[in-house]
């Protein structure tokens, strides 16, 4: 049995050509595209820190943990070994948990601990230890507690759509449902469609999903903490900037607390 170090120990190989520009990093394209991960995790939490400041200082957690995703994603691509996707997929798993007990609305998780923010971060916390335990037994239990819980914050989100008249929530969720799609459709192609791809010389839709879903987070980060602002936050009004300018076509988004309103 290859050792979990081992270049190639995992069962998952993408699309992209191996060691086809270097003999010591097996997909180089899928790499080198993590860089994305290094830009957007720290550009946010700077961003984001007059927001952390009055929310929580756990929202640098999640853009911290963005970054080491990167990081081990890298990783992984590199060596394409068993523990790197391990840590590539525990990482993820950490972001999604500690979003989820950040955002999520107190009206989703009434009947579980009375509504209590506290209790419920620590049964995600606990839920999240026993779920990457698992992984190392069965990894492909990993695989299902993602899915499960990126199913459901997408149910969240679509719901709030539904019920805001909030035109900045509305845009932002569009923006980001519709930049996922991409990012998933770039994923799932990657696996599905190899053949088509390594015909046409064009084997780096796994690159492509680094990209994309890299965007997709500031755009994802902001939605949900617009959602929150609702329930958490709602003597206090929250405005979307766009980095490095307002008024550019393209930027990236982040929330600025432009003061309260209090009722006396």
């Amino acid at each position: 049995m290859p050792s979990i170090f081992a270049y190639q120990s995992s069962e998952v190989d993408w699309c992209e050509t191996n060691f086809q520009h270097s003999e010591l990093v097996v997909e180089f394209y899928n790499t080198v595209s993590n860089v994305s991960f290094f830009i957007f995790g720290p550009l946010m939490m700077f961003l984001m820190h007059p927001y952390a400041q009055k929310r929580s200082l756990y929202v640098h957690g999640v853009c911290l943990l963005f970054t080491v995703i990167g990081l081990f994603s890298m990783y992984f691509h590199m060596t394409l070994s068993f523990l790197g996707q391990l840590l590539d997929e525990i990482s993820i798993l950490w972001l999604l948990a500690s979003g989820y007990s950040i955002w999520l609305p107190r009206c989703y998780f009434p009947a579980f601990v009375g509504g209590n923010r506290l209790q419920f971060s620590c049964l995600v916390a606990l839920t999240t230890v026993v779920s990457t335990f698992l992984s190392f037994l069965r990894p492909t239990v990993n695989a299902y507690a993602l899915n499960s819980i990126a199913v459901h914050i997408l149910y969240i989100v679509f719901r709030e759509y539904k019920k805001t008249s909030n035109k900045e929530l509305q845009h932002l969720i569009e923006v980001s449902v519709v930049l996922w799609a991409f990012a998933l459709t770039s994923w799932i192609s990657d696996l599905l469609l190899c053949s088509f791809w390594r015909q046409i010389n064009f084997s780096y839709m796994h690159s492509i999903w680094h990209v994309l879903i890299s965007i997709t987070f500031p755009y994802g980060m902001v939605t949900m903490a617009l959602v929150d602002a609702r329930y958490e936050m709602p003597d206090q009004t929250l405005k979307v900037r766009y980095w490095p300018r307002d008024t550019w076509p393209v930027g990236l988004p982040y929330v600025e607390i432009i003061g309260d309103h209090k009722n006396c």
